[in-house]
């Protein structure tokens, strides 16, 4: 029996070592991604989050029953926690980058280290149009992850994603580029996402996405999944865009946005035809707002813009997204089509017109109302926003709030803030507001 085992086993040996996987192939060594992620993977976090909730029963509100019971008249918390990831892009300062919709709203923000540290976090800033938000750790012996240019990305190129999915710890996986320019997503202002198969589940949120170089091409954001797990569909914010958005929040501590004064729209093929051009090769201006930078430069309803501070733009959210990534009081060089014939204008960002309620009446005090932004107006709606609104002011009590749009005053139809201002200026007696939230409409009568 000793001598039959023996025998076995010389036999096994020698395909053992014929299954086992070589150090090298013709004396090289075979490909690894070891390397790469040795240097990235310090330099992303795990972000934690905590946020507490005032939970109260309707019993509560009645004081007859708080009495009889000896209840006293405090609110009960609950506390959600939701967890991501972060990017370390600036180790001296210790900033990181993550996805505004991680730490929004959170009372306390934590990062865990790769080496196993966990620092408190502080918030910078959110720009809730990108879903991006900076976030501050104490800056000791932290390793910062380099910023790629995601204008050189192409489809097909390889990337690793790195984060933290389902809390499991950091995680590694990789795929290629699957689509670039990829927007549709709701709720974003500006997208411009690069779509890959590497997989992105839940908790990966604000995670890196690196190029085989080990530099910072993407913030990973969304997948797209009818099941709640991976697919092999994720997007990830381009490592462009989150420059100038980390720029901005460390500068300002919010991104400060302007306009060129322009609404416009893709170029469908029916309108290509129209104007003979093929279509993608610019968006239709179908609005020129009055007193803007457009206006002035003296640009029309129908010209054709072909490209933004040099370059192309494809789409109507092409051109958003190049208008939105430009400084506030910045020249932005324009090329445009008219009639067929090039032309050329060199125009200035404006920031947003705001106009105080409790300059127009002193019954709108506590509100700002500024234009509706082009994206909006494009769609077909029109009015005033309330961009700011103090919660102790009569608009608020009212039941008013941030974000509703007003497009009508004592009946009379407000399109811009030039309407706005001439309709309460000659309201005699009480404001009929009439506001719409997310597509419903409502009235609101302030004494």
């Amino acid at each position: 029996m000793k001598n039959v085992l023996l025998s076995l086993l010389a036999l096994l040996l020698p395909m053992t070592a014929k299954a086992a996987l070589p150090a090298a192939v013709d004396g090289q060594p075979l490909p690894s991604l070891a390397p790469v992620l040795e240097e990235v993977t310090p330099s992303v976090v795990n972000v934690y989050t905590r946020t507490r909730v005032r939970v109260r029963s309707p019993l509560m509100d009645d004081p007859f029953f708080r009495r009889f019971f000896n209840i006293p008249d405090v609110p009960r918390e609950r506390v959600s926690q939701s967890l991501g990831s972060g990017v370390i892009v600036d180790a001296g300062n210790g900033y990181v980058l993550t996805n505004n919709h991680v730490i929004q709203g959170a009372d306390d923000i934590a990062v865990t280290l790769q080496d196993g540290r966990s620092l408190d976090a502080t918030l910078v800033g959110a720009d809730p149009d990108t879903d991006l938000a900076v976030i501050q750790v104490p800056s000791e012996n932290l390793t910062a992850l380099p910023l790629a240019d995601s204008e050189q990305l192409k489809v097909g190129d390889f990337v690793v994603a790195v984060g933290n999915p389902f809390g499991l710890g950091q995680t590694v996986t990789s795929g290629i580029v699957s689509a670039l320019g990829r927007a549709g997503l709701r709720g974003l202002e500006f997208q411009n996402f690069i779509q890959t198969d590497a997989s992105i589940n839940p908790g990966n949120s604000g995670g890196a996405l690196i190029n085989l170089r080990g530099e910072l091409v993407g913030i990973n954001s969304a997948i797209f999944t009818p099941s709640g797990g991976n697919v092999g569909i994720g997007f990830a914010i381009p490592s462009g865009m989150a420059r100038y958005v980390l720029d901005q929040l460390v500068a300002h501590g919010e991104v400060r946005r302007g306009s060129l004064g322009l609404v416009v729209q893709d170029l469908t093929p029916e309108l290509a035809g129209a104007f003979g051009l093929e279509p993608g090769q610019g968006v239709l201006v179908a609005e020129v707002l009055p007193g803007s930078a457009a206006d002035t430069a003296g640009l029309q309803a129908g010209d054709v813009i072909a490209s933004v501070a040099g370059r192309p733009v494809r789409s109507a959210q092409a051109f958003l997204n190049a208008e939105g990534q430009v400084p506030v009081g910045e020249r932005v060089p324009l090329d445009y089509l008219r009639e067929g014939r090039e032309r050329d204008a060199v125009l200035v960002i404006e920031p947003p017109r705001v106009v105080e309620g409790g300059d127009l009446d002193r019954r709108l005090d506590g509100a700002n109302f500024t234009e509706l932004p082009a994206r909006a107006r494009a769609e077909g709606l029109t009015g005033v926003l309330i961009s700011m609104l103090d919660e102790e002011s009569r608009l608020a009590y009212e039941g008013l709030r941030e974000g509703d749009l007003v497009n009508a005053v004592n009946r009379a139809r407000v399109d811009d803030l030039d309407d706005l201002v001439s309709v309460v200026e000659r309201a005699p007696g009480p404001l009929l507001l009439q506001i719409r939230r997310n597509g419903r409409a409502y009235v609101a009568r302030i004494d």
